[in-house]
């Protein structure tokens, strides 16, 4: 009896110091459960207006306008750069993508640009006990060197972090035009075999440039190779027929693997990371017939009610699944909005008063605002409060946050840890960032914004865009003048002097053209 009292008060004290052992923060993060499965939901070439929720343009989002209604919207929310590749690469690792000289827009046919032993968001959260996957559009290369389509590609993104991938290699506009599970190319005949070359075409295979009578696309610059589906693409590939995409049945397809991973996933003990980058509205814009019509404003505008439809049924999905309330779902875009960007579809001329890019200057491939700045919501039912957030994050924190967010100790070499801020429970944002677009480079510090002298077109004629490009510095105050109207370095010298030292401060060293001091 007496030993079975001693052991009683020793079992007793063994649990009360390992219960004060834990740091206040641990029990409460035990209390609060902060592991939530994530869904990571990121399209393509989707402008700061073409969400309704953002009140800029005219088409309604219904589904998106639920995350940020019912989340936090972020009115500061950047993309690391103006086209997809590069804001890809920051996304994953956590790194500025002008430190990596090949993160920049890839052939179908280019290799894999993470280095598999750098640290990566789906990584990090694999290392923390997440189930990982990647469901959608990659474009972010894949192998080391020539790609044979007919075996394992290696590396892909499996030896990046994620345990499951279903991707298409590149764009939709690029060969090749079919999709990769694991490494390997879905439904592919071995007794037609696929090749793929960026240089020149294969014998007797009919392109978009000499075969003009066998497109339902027309191409208006640059989208003039092989012909997949009546549509020109940008690169060549012959075989594999039976395992071509089918355009319109993309955003089904996409959805339902990813239905399918969220229910599966469901029922195990494991969170889960689901990246789903999706396609819309990025060319060739090809909706399902179901949507063809519904926004009046053509292709582009169909695209995305139909990818708002597709957000609708993945959160569909995790309310029939019961995990709704334990899932923190991420939405924005890779970079701002194009009209025309290579394919005759009414994008320009069924506009009407919609203004994709909302108040902002620029778009996709531009240094003004609206090349980066992009719709950044974050929702977590019953545990974000509804809101606006002005403080400035990018998508490049995520890496750094999240792994706040699961207990890591991992962080990415450029991203910053704003969790309590993506939760609502902060207004501090970040102070400073550089942005990119086509290797040129751009301050965003405090509510100003410095873009460099650049040589080169002031409008990308092909896609009528500004590009940002002067032969002077350019320094604008954003609150007061959102649309970059009035340039202020030479009537404010001082705070040009200070963005330039920001700025020079992050690079390291100034580019060449600033050595040049154009004035």
């Amino acid at each position: 009896m007496k030993n079975h009292l001693l052991w009683s008060v020793f079992s007793f004290l063994t649990g009360l110091l390992f219960f004060s052992a834990c740091s206040p923060a641990e029990q409460s993060a035990e209390n609060e459960n902060p592991r939530p499965n994530i869904l990571l939901i990121y399209l393509d070439d989707l402008g700061y207006g073409d969400v309704s929720a953002y009140q800029s343009g005219t088409l309604q989002t219904p589904n998106m306008d639920r995350l940020a209604n019912g989340g936090l919207r972020f009115t500061n929310g950047y993309a690391s750069s103006a086209t997809c590749t590069p804001s890809r690469y920051a996304l994953l690792t956590g790194t500025y993508p002008w430190r990596n000289q090949n993160a920049k827009i890839l052939p179908g046919t280019a290799p894999l640009i993470i280095d598999t032993a750098q640290m990566t968001l789906p990584k990090m959260l694999k290392n923390q006990g997440f189930h990982t996957a990647v469901i959608g559009k990659w474009h972010l290369g894949l192998g080391t060197g020539v790609v044979d389509w007919n075996a394992e590609i290696a590396p892909n993104p499996n030896h990046v972090g994620f345990d499951y991938s279903h991707i298409l290699a590149a764009t939709q506009d690029r060969v090749p035009t079919v999709y990769i599970e694991n490494g390997r190319v879905v439904n592919l005949d071995p007794n037609d075999p696929i090749q793929v070359d960026y240089e020149k075409n294969f014998e007797g295979e009919p392109t978009g440039l000499e075969n003009p009578e066998l497109l339902t696309m027309k191409w208006h610059h640059g989208h003039n190779n092989s012909i997949v589906n009546g549509i020109p693409r940008i690169g060549f590939m012959k075989g594999g027929k039976s395992a071509l995409w089918s355009d319109v049945d993309m955003a089904d397809h996409f959805l339902e693997k990813g239905k399918a991973y969220i229910q599966e996933k469901s029922k195990s003990d494991k969170p889960f990371f689901l990246f789903f980058p999706m396609q819309q509205p990025h060319v060739p814009r090809t909706p399902h017939p179901r949507f063809e019509g519904k926004s009046g404003m053509g292709p582009r505008g169909d695209a995305i009610l139909e990818a708002d439809w597709v957000i609708g049924e993945l959160l569909k999905t995790l309310e029939e699944a019961g995990i709704l309330e334990n899932t923190l779902v991420i939405l924005s875009s890779d970079n701002g909005p194009v009209l025309n960007d290579g394919y005759y579809d009414d994008a320009v001329e069924k506009l009407g008063d919609h203004t994709p890019a909302g108040p902002l200057r620029g778009g996709k491939y531009s240094l003004f605002e609206a090349g980066t700045k992009v719709p950044f919501i974050t929702y977590w039912k019953g545990k974000i409060q509804p809101g606006v957030s002005d403080a400035m994050v990018t998508q490049i924190d995520l890496l750094s946050s999240l792994a706040a967010l699961v207990g890591s100790q991992e962080r990415g070499p450029d991203s910053e840890n704003l969790l309590e801020t993506l939760l609502g429970k902060s207004e501090k944002g970040r102070e400073s960032v550089i942005l990119e677009a086509t290797s040129r480079t751009a301050l965003r510090a405090g509510d100003w914004a410095l873009i460099p002298p650049y040589p080169g077109p002031e409008v990308q004629k092909q896609v009528n865009i500004e590009l940002g490009n002067s032969t002077d510095y350019q320094l604008y105050i954003l609150k007061k003048d959102p649309g970059q109207q009035t340039n202020l370095a030479a009537s404010n010298p001082e705070k040009l002097e200070e963005m330039k030292k920001i700025y020079q401060g992050i690079k390291g060293v100034e580019s060449k053209v600033e050595q040049l001091e154009l004035k």
